[in-house]
């Protein structure tokens, strides 16, 4: 049954410019409290770094703190897309986060700024707010608990007018993704979860749509504009108008997490094929190559990962961060391990998944691998292994993101 789309507003107070912040919205750090923006000679990457009480900002070159804030219960941030802001995922909704640094454009070069982090006073509610996908110069959020789908426009994260369109699907632990072409793909509920994806044009009628997709969780994009969604026996390929079910050999093969690039037609994507585990800590790992008729090629190694350990390179080199403390650098087409550097110590993953883990997230060329157990955060060249600066932290992290600046 199709779902007639319904707008959704938010409130005025919602809608807070971002010059409007007190001075409990800005972080806590002394030196954060600047008169104004600071012109910088290059892009300024920073960091966030959840844990409990809330998220620390980082400078993404030396580590150095940048900024704290503080937040109740467990949340999570994910990047806007527009190099400047992230999502917190609270209990109240999406909370726009400025973390004080961008670029402004000016002919053929650019200028760039740091100021202090700022709480924006924008919040999109709505009760358990899941993925944020930036795809096609668009920003979607998609709420869980109400399935109320948000289409931003990247360029505009921050302003009372970046809202291009607004729907609402039946509430469950889903995904979705706006296209450059006016189209939705969104995920198609099965209950609670999902069990395939719908594409729907901009007046919300339905041009195609897969539900064979048991099980459906993680969404990444490949190159020449594919998206693909993960199933337990295999996974979605969505090119155009046309969706594709590509099925793994094993009945039950999750292919629950994943990493794409736009450098690349393949997906480096997790495995895990028992049904019945609670935790399943695999020791192999999959490539879905989206191009043709789309293909799952298994690889097996000698050290387990978790949902945190998949990223991409620069030129779309697949990474892991193994449980024996290396970074794995992996050709994408066959699977070969291309390097190895070792960057923490041998790890387990913990039995509930919002436990503090180490974590990786890449910006360029640069890995930003967290170790939890030691305190410790590192930033490690994609380029030889190099570890380009590292840093003791005041507490156990939980996750990590960042904007480019």
């Amino acid at each position: 049954m199709k779902t007639a789309p319904r707008l959704l507003f938010l409130s005025a107070a919602a809608l807070v410019g971002l010059t409007a912040c007190s001075s409990d919205d800005v972080g806590s750090d002394p030196g954060a409290h600047s008169a104004g923006p600071i012109e910088q000679s290059a892009a300024q990457p920073r960091l966030v770094l959840t844990h409990a009480g809330g998220l620390t900002v980082l400078d993404g070159g030396d580590l150095a703190t940048v900024a704290d804030f503080a937040y109740e219960g467990f949340i999570r941030a994910s990047p806007a897309g527009d190099g400047r802001h992230v999502f917190v995922a609270t209990g109240a909704g999406f909370e726009l986060l400025d973390l004080g640094t961008w670029r402004e454009r000016h002919d053929s070069h650019a200028h760039y700024y740091t100021a202090a982090p700022t709480r924006t006073g924008l919040t999109y509610p709505g009760a358990k707010p899941g993925h944020v996908v930036v795809h096609d110069d668009r920003t979607t959020l998609f709420t869980d608990g109400t399935g109320d789908v948000r289409i931003l426009d990247t360029a505009k994260i921050g302003s009372a007018d970046a809202v291009i369109r607004e729907f609402t699907v039946p509430a469950h632990h889903g995904v979705a993704v706006a296209r450059a072409d006016g189209t939705t793909v969104v995920s198609a509920p099965n209950g609670e979860k999902a069990g395939g994806v719908r594409i729907l044009d901009g007046d919300g009628r339905e041009v195609a749509a897969n539900v064979d997709c048991p099980g459906l969780h993680g969404e990444a994009a490949a190159a020449d504009g594919v998206l693909t969604v993960g199933c337990t026996d295999g996974a979605l390929v969505v090119r155009g108008d046309h969706i594709v079910k590509v099925p793994a050999a094993d009945p039950y093969a999750r292919l629950g997490n994943q990493a794409g690039s736009e450098h690349s037609t393949v997906v480096l994507t997790d495995y895990k094929t028992d049904a019945d585990a609670e935790l399943e800590r695999p020791q192999r790992f999959a490539l879905l190559d989206t191009a043709g008729a789309g293909a799952v090629t298994v690889v097996d190694i000698d050290y387990s990962y978790s949902y945190r350990s998949l990223g991409r390179g620069p030129a779309g080199e697949a990474l892991l961060l193994g449980t024996d403390g290396a970074l794995h650098v992996i050709d994408p087409v066959d699977g070969a391990e291309k390097a190895a550097y070792p960057v923490i110590g041998a790890w387990t993953e913990a039995e509930d998944w919002q436990a503090p883990g180490p974590d990786l997230f890449v910006l360029g060329s640069t890995a930003y691998v967290t170790d939890p157990a030691a305190r410790r955060i590192r930033a490690v060249s994609l380029h030889d292994g190099t570890i380009l600066a590292e840093r003791t932290l005041d507490a156990p992290t939980v996750e990590l993101t960042g904007v480019t600046g």
